[in-house]
C-alpha cells in the first residue's frame, strides 16, 4: 500500500461513543487539526469516515462494530480486547497507558497498538503519532500478559499502597507521609528495574521482617496472608537479583 494511505485514513474519522475516552479522544484529535465527526452515541454507523474507532464498554464492542458499513477501517481501545470483535472490518486498535479523563493530554503516553492488516497497523501508528504518544506493537496472542501487566502495575499498586496505609494507620502515621517513599521508589524501579530493591529482604536482615510480620499479625491479621505472598516474592526476587549479579 502506498505510505499515504494510512495517513489519509485520518482525514476522517469518526468517534462512536460519548463517554471520557471518546471525548478526550475527540478532543485531543481535533486539537491535533484532525477532521472528527462525534463523539457520536451509541448505534451510530459512522457513515462518510475512513476511520471509525469505538470508544464504547469492551462487551460492546462487537455490537457497535457490526453496525458499521463496510469498507471503513475500525479500531477501538481496549487494553484487554483483541481485533476479534471487529471482525469482518479491517481493525486496528490503540489501547493508552494511562488514566483518561475528559481532558487527558496524549503526548508522551505510551500506547498499545495492534492491526489485523499491515495498513491497518500503519494506520494505528499514524493516530498514535497524531496524538503525541509513544506506540509499541502488541500481538493478539500477548495481550492478556499485557493487560495483566499493566493491572499489576496500576491496579495493584493501589492495593499494596492501601495495605501500607492501613497498617501506618495504626501507628497513627498518615497516608501523606509515605507518599514520597513510593514516589522515589517508582522513580528508582523506572531508573533501575529489580536492582532498586531495598529493604530488610534486600539486606537479608530477617530478625527485622519476623517483627514486622508479627506487627501485622496483630493489627491487621486479616492481612497476613498477603504480607507473606509479598515476602516470599520479595525473597525471591533478591534471589534472582544475586543469580544475575
Amino acid at each position: 500500500m502506498p505510505d499515504s494511505q494510512p495517513a489519509h485514513a485520518l482525514a476522517r474519522v469518526a468517534i462512536i461513543g460519548d463517554g471520557r475516552v471518546g471525548r478526550a479522544i475527540a478532543t485531543a484529535l481535533r486539537n491535533a487539526g484532525v477532521d472528527v465527526q462525534g463523539p457520536l452515541g451509541r448505534g451510530a454507523t459512522g457513515d462518510g469516515a475512513d476511520l471509525v474507532l469505538l470508544a464504547v464498554p469492551d462487551a460492546e464492542i462487537a455490537a457497535a462494530a457490526a453496525l458499521v458499513a463496510p469498507g471503513r477501517l475500525v479500531g477501538h481501545f481496549s487494553g484487554a480486547t483483541t481485533l476479534e470483535p471487529l471482525a469482518p472490518h479491517e481493525a486496528l486498535s490503540i489501547h493508552p497507558l494511562t488514566t483518561v479523563t475528559g481532558d487527558t493530554s496524549f503526548a508522551g503516553v505510551p500506547a498499545a497498538l495492534a492491526g489485523s492488516t499491515a495498513r491497518a497497523l500503519a494506520t494505528a501508528h499514524v493516530l498514535a503519532e497524531a496524538l503525541g504518544m509513544a506506540p509499541f506493537d502488541v500481538a493478539d496472542d500477548d495481550r492478556p500478559a499485557y493487560h495483566a501487566a499493566a493491572s499489576i502495575a496500576s491496579n495493584f499498586l493501589v492495593t499494596l499502597e492501601s495495605f501500607a496505609e492501613d497498617l501506618a494507620a495504626t501507628a497513627g502515621v498518615p497516608r501523606e507521609a509515605l507518599a514520597p517513599l513510593v514516589r522515589a521508589t517508582v522513580a528508582n524501579w523506572e531508573a533501575h528495574g529489580a536492582a532498586a530493591l531495598t529493604g530488610p529482604i534486600a539486606r537479608g536482615d530477617e530478625a527485622t521482617v519476623a517483627r514486622q510480620r508479627a506487627a501485622v499479625a496483630d493489627r491487621l491479621p486479616e492481612r497476613v496472608e498477603l504480607f507473606d505472598a509479598l515476602v516470599a516474592a520479595t525473597r525471591d526476587l533478591r534471589a534472582r537479583q544475586e543469580v544475575g549479579s
